[in-house]
């Protein structure tokens, strides 16, 4: 199936979305619940798997679905065609506060792994598939365990970062260490391993874990500021029914108690 070439813009600062304009008989498809309106004329569709070319037949279909299960998605995957005689829009919305990415897949020699959740949408023709960690390090310690997200294809894919949003290319040999969380995507020519952090005193009580992913070059890296596990662990520990506190709870100054706490200022 050749890919969709699809039009689009991106709106938003912190909490973004994307607008793909459809021209008549193309479409695009979307993460289940990802999608946030759509024009007049556009039909959506629930397909097993991605509904890509590659899962022609009962059994490719049964396939492409269990990719998207090991990978922790949806089974299923939802497809919006313009049947209008003109062009339509869809948009579809960032799941949390953070960046979307567009990538041309043409771009970056047709593949591009990312984790599990940061896929959104894009082009008819794109599709998703599981990237296996080789190296057992990196699927125990690496953050995203041992299947990542795999989208393949010439087509647009749209893919969203958490927080601010640093993508940086590397050069033959460069390395760069960071955190396991902070992995948005990479090429496929990336090298990704694990690296311990080499102190006792630093693994313990730095907050920054026992391992960085270090990651070499050649090739793009897609990093973000704030992941979402990161994100609900905050919230977590913060909500009284995990014994976080509320703002003046248990302060002689009440309210005023939380105004000079810098944590919740």
């Amino acid at each position: 199936m050749a890919m969709d070439v699809v039009d689009y813009q991106i709106f938003g600062d912190d909490m973004q979305y994307v607008e793909i304009e459809l021209d008549p008989g193309e479409a695009a498809i979307g993460e289940a619940g990802a999608m946030m309106m759509m024009q007049d004329g556009i039909e959506m569709d629930t397909v097993f798997g991605d509904g890509s070319a590659q899962q022609g037949g009962l059994f490719g279909k049964l396939l492409g679905a269990g990719k998207r299960l090991v990978t922790g998605e949806s089974l299923f995957t939802t497809i919006f065609h313009n049947e209008a005689r003109a062009k339509r829009r869809v948009a579809f919305a960032a799941p949390y506060p953070g960046k979307i990415i567009a990538v041309k897949l043409s771009e970056v020699g047709g593949t591009l792994i990312c984790q599990k959740d940061s896929f959104l949408c894009a082009a008819r023709g794109v599709s998703l598939g599981i990237a296996f960690q080789r190296r057992l390090g990196v699927g125990l310690f690496g953050g995203e365990g041992f299947i990542m997200q795999k989208l393949d294809g010439d087509g647009l894919v749209f893919v969203h970062a958490g927080g601010t949003l640093m993508a940086r290319d590397l050069q033959p040999g460069e390395r760069l260490r960071v955190d396991t969380g902070c992995i948005v995507a990479l090429e496929p020519s990336i090298d990704f391993d694990i690296q311990y952090v080499g102190k006792l005193k630093s693994a313990l009580f730095s907050g920054e874990g026992l391992f960085f992913a270090t990651l070499t070059g050649p090739g793009r890296v897609w990093l973000q500021s704030l992941p979402l596990s990161r994100l609900a662990n905050r919230i977590i520990a913060s909500a009284p029914a995990a014994g976080g506190r509320q703002v003046g709870e248990g302060s002689v100054l009440g309210s005023l108690g939380g105004l000079l706490d810098g944590d919740n200022s």
